[in-house]
């Protein structure tokens, strides 16, 4: 058999829903370098984010670049929400190829440190949503004859990372396998599931909570402490984690389902 050819944009027509599109802060978030990163291989983008202004944001970034985007606001919880937001880009496009499930939102701390209530509700944005956004696009993929699936979790969800995270930790632990578990469910209707596990990431959610438990007062420090626990002596950058999940999107990886992508440089293999 011959392989195909690889085209120059690998996207090329398709339709990506990126979910939490938008960044927290002024930079670039994984959502926001997907968004630019998806439309560059050639997908339409529907940017989707809790903040109207964050999924405008992003969405201006991809016409920037050339690309196809139409901002959206959703909570990525609520399931009505996201039926509109679903509604609103197959009324644009008419098709939904790609699931990009980024939306993710953490509370340092440990069991006796995080409220019942800050529980629920990391567990709602970082899972319940996964759960909600398959409902509605598996029925559109399997019609399609087929989609792409795929979850960002965080090695939080699979090792200790220094400092006491459990919500989120155990919410990214529990993307994985619901990727797992989705992907044995869809592989016949051609819908791969897979996710993407980033490392220590520069983000501007670096700037925000995470930084302040290595220095609070210096955030060059602190970037330079996460550095240091790297192997590969730096942390990365939301481009690369881009790249993987537009890896896993495409048809090059057709074969691929079920597993995980660990963007980390090296990190978890690491013994200390």
């Amino acid at each position: 058999m011959t392989p195909a050819a690889i085209p120059g944009k690998r996207l090329a027509g398709k339709v990506a829903l990126v979910a939490g599109a938008g960044a927290s802060a002024p930079g670039w978030s994984i959502g926001k370098a997907s968004c630019v990163t998806l439309a560059r291989q050639g997908a339409s983008i529907i940017a989707l984010d809790a903040s109207l202004a964050a999924a405008q944001d992003a969405a201006h970034e991809v016409e920037l670049a050339g690309g196809d985007a139409l901002p959206v606001q959703a909570d990525v919880a609520d399931p009505d929400a996201m039926q509109a937001a679903v509604d609103a880009a197959m009324r644009r496009h008419g098709r939904i190829d790609i699931l990009q499930a980024n939306a993710g939102i953490g509370k340092v701390g440990g069991p006796e440190d995080i409220s019942v209530q800050d529980w629920d509700r990391i567990q709602q944005v970082n899972v319940t949503s996964l759960l909600v956004a398959t409902r509605l696009l598996a029925p559109i993929m399997r019609a399609q004859g087929g989609g792409a699936i795929v979850a960002v979790s965080s090695i939080a969800g699979i090792r200790y990372t220094g400092y006491p995270h459990l919500a989120y930790s155990v919410s990214k632990a529990a993307v994985i396998h619901f990727a797992r578990m989705a992907a044995q469910q869809y592989a016949a209707d051609r819908i791969r599931v897979n996710t993407v596990i980033p490392g220590l990431i520069d983000t501007p959610r670096v700037a925000g909570n995470v930084a302040r438990m290595f220095d609070k007062d210096d955030l060059d420090a602190a970037r330079a402490a996460r550095d240091r626990q790297v192997p590969m002596g730096r942390m990365g950058t939301p481009w690369e984690v881009a790249n993987a999940v537009a890896f896993l999107a495409s048809d090059e990886a057709s074969y691929i389902t079920g597993t995980e992508l660990l963007v980390d440089g090296g990190l978890t293999g690491k013994y200390a």
